[in-house]
C-alpha cells in the first residue's frame, strides 16, 4: 500500500490523504491529528462495488471497528463526495475499502483502489 499526506497551500491550510492501493487493511490515524473532512474521491477499477470505510479513531481493523462513515463506489467508476461545513473527526482519521457494508467484512478489493481526502487537519 502506498499512502502519502501533502500539505496544501492557503487558503485553507489543509491537507490532502492518498491511497493507491486502499485495502482490507486499516491504515490508521494518516494525518496524525484530529480535523475536518472537506472531500473524497475514490477510484474502483473493480468489476463490482467497493466501500471505502472511515473511523474517527487512532487505529481500526477491518471488520472489527464500526466505521463512522461509509461510501459506496460503484464497479469501475469515480465517485467524489464534497463537505461544504466539514465533518468533525475528534479522535483522528482512519481508513480501508472492502467489498461489503456489512461492519464484519474483511474482503478486499481484487484491484487497487485509489481513495484521496482532504482534511484540514
Amino acid at each position: 500500500m502506498t499512502v502519502t499526506v501533502t500539505n496544501q497551500s492557503n487558503p485553507l491550510g489543509s491537507r490532502l490523504v492518498q491511497d493507491t492501493n486502499c485495502s482490507n487493511t486499516a491504515i490508521d490515524n494518516t494525518t496524525g491529528t484530529s480535523g475536518n473532512l472537506y472531500a473524497v474521491e475514490i477510484t474502483n477499477p473493480n468489476g463490482v462495488a467497493v466501500y471505502f470505510k472511515m473511523a474517527d479513531a487512532v487505529s481500526a481493523t477491518a471488520g472489527t471497528t464500526a466505521a463512522d462513515m461509509v461510501f459506496m463506489c460503484p464497479a469501475s467508476a469515480t465517485k467524489n463526495i464534497v463537505f461544504i461545513a466539514g465533518i468533525n473527526f475528534g479522535s483522528g482519521f482512519s481508513h480501508w475499502c472492502v467489498t461489503s457494508a456489512l461492519e464484519a467484512n474483511t474482503d478486499a478489493p481484487v484491484s487497487a483502489v485509489t481513495v484521496r481526502y482532504v482534511t484540514d487537519a
